[in-house]
């Protein structure tokens, strides 16, 4: 059987950690900036941990 590929545009959007987390940019960073709180757009710039069974999809995806 041949081997899985991995799919590339995952691969631009999320990150696996070496413990096997799930890491995401959160959404409606970009733009539109001068609407947000302080707080907001620093919420935006930190990574989020991605739980449950979409994790373990994307990390069956990635091939991790």
């Amino acid at each position: 059987m041949p081997k899985q590929k991995t799919k590339k545009s995952l691969v631009r959007r999320f990150r696996v950690t070496k413990k096997g987390k799930v890491l995401h940019q959160s959404a409606f960073g970009r733009h539109l900036k001068k609407n947000k709180s302080k707080t907001q757009k620093g919420k935006y710039k930190k990574k989020k941990e991605l739980t449950g069974t979409m994790a373990k999809k994307i990390r069956k995806v990635l091939g991790k």
